[in-house]
């Protein structure tokens, strides 16, 4: 898979703002991360920081409790020591579970694929933000853990994310996917707030994730440059049911309720 520009002049049509999973792929043989290949390399000294600390908190005994997860994912703990030589992985197969199974990637057609490398963006813990084209290795880390050192993860980001996700913004739409632990990491700020738009779905968070990978593949397949919410939701409404309210006061998205016909 080719990598992806990091050019500001290739942030066109819309950004779509994705959570990562819990779940993981992962492989047994391969090259290490290359740090200096990852999208978005202004973010590079913010990642080394998280790094550093998450890989010496995961040595702890007690690294579940203050890693926020289950004793029975120390397994999954232990990647967290091993980011520098472990085997990477593109981000397009890296995440799995309900919304990423939705979204398809590896099923798309070429054009559609082309744009899900420019479109997406998916907010990580440990990254930042990651671009589909990029290779990283697993990992396990939640934007709502407070780091040791570092402080709640959400607020470590929100000054680098601030820098570099307006440009790839670009002029079109912010469709954002984000559960709220993610959202908390950016959030667009003046005339972008103008073309932020969360989807919203009823239900269960299952098919919250199942619908939000759904609608992101249907913009990949559509391909349409959308500058404003209301453009947004005619493409969106060509394949789901669709209510589209205001923001309550400037500054807040656009909310558009969606779900499957």
């Amino acid at each position: 898979m080719a990598h992806t520009p990091r050019h500001p002049a290739y942030a066109l049509g819309v950004l779509i703002l994705l959570p990562p999973s819990e779940s993981k792929t992962g492989r047994i043989r391969g090259r290490p991360a290359n740090p200096e290949r990852l999208s978005f390399p202004e973010l590079a000294p913010t990642r080394a920081a998280v790094a550093a600390v998450l890989a010496m908190v995961s040595g702890h005994p007690d690294a579940p409790t203050l890693l926020g997860v289950s004793v029975n994912l120390r397994a999954d703990i232990a990647y967290n020591t091993r980011l520098g030589s472990a085997p990477a992985v593109p981000v397009a197969d890296l995440y799995t579970g309900v919304l990423y199974d939705a979204l398809d990637l590896p099923s798309m057609d070429t054009a559609a694929r082309r744009r899900a490398n420019r479109w997406l963006v998916v907010v990580s813990a440990l990254y930042g933000a990651l671009r589909p084209a990029d290779k990283v290795p697993p990992y396990r880390l939640s934007m709502g853990v407070n780091l040791d050192g570092l402080g709640p993860l959400a607020s470590v980001w929100r000054a680098p994310l601030a820098t570099v996700l307006p440009i790839a913004a670009g002029a079109g739409v912010i469709v954002d996917c984000r559960s709220s632990t993610y959202a908390a990491a950016w959030a667009p700020r003046g005339d972008l707030a103008a073309r932020w738009v969360q989807i919203r779905v009823p239900g269960a968070t299952h098919m919250a994730k199942h619908t939000r990978g759904l609608v992101t593949r249907h913009l990949c397949e559509a391909g349409v440059d959308a500058r404003t919410a209301k453009a947004l939701e005619r493409v969106v409404a060509q394949r789901f049911e669709t209510t589209l309210t205001k923001p309550a006061r400037p500054g807040q998205p656009w909310i558009l309720d969606t779900s499957v016909w």
